[in-house]
């Protein structure tokens, strides 16, 4: 099978569907840190879950990009560097998850 950039499988389109949608909600959540950064709110409350669980179902969306990227290169064969691209993100993100987690701050 000849490596394409573009993924052939159902898997394999998930996967990078979902890592897409994990760096597109990073980066919202990241301007969106550096925009309350710039411009604190001068009695904030407590941090709001709403916001809480879009980060959980971003990394949600990182680690699931990771296991269907996995998956498809493991049983669908599949031979994408798109595909390849998306188990390294998602192993980064997975990475991330439980450092925070065995090592909270």
């Amino acid at each position: 099978m000849r490596i394409s950039i573009l993924p052939k499988s159902s898997l394999g389109r998930w996967s990078v569907g979902l890592a897409g949608a994990f760096i597109l909600l990073f980066v919202i959540f990241q301007t969106f840190a550096a925009f309350v950064r710039r411009n604190p709110v001068p009695n904030p409350g407590p941090p709001s879950p709403v916001i809480f669980m879009a980060v959980v179902a971003d990394y949600i969306s990182g680690v699931a990009a990771f296991v269907t990227g996995l998956i498809s290169i493991i049983k669908s064969k599949e031979r994408s560097i798109l595909v390849f691209l998306v188990v390294v993100i998602g192993f980064l993100a997975l990475l991330f998850l439980l450092g925070e987690v065995i090592f909270p701050h």
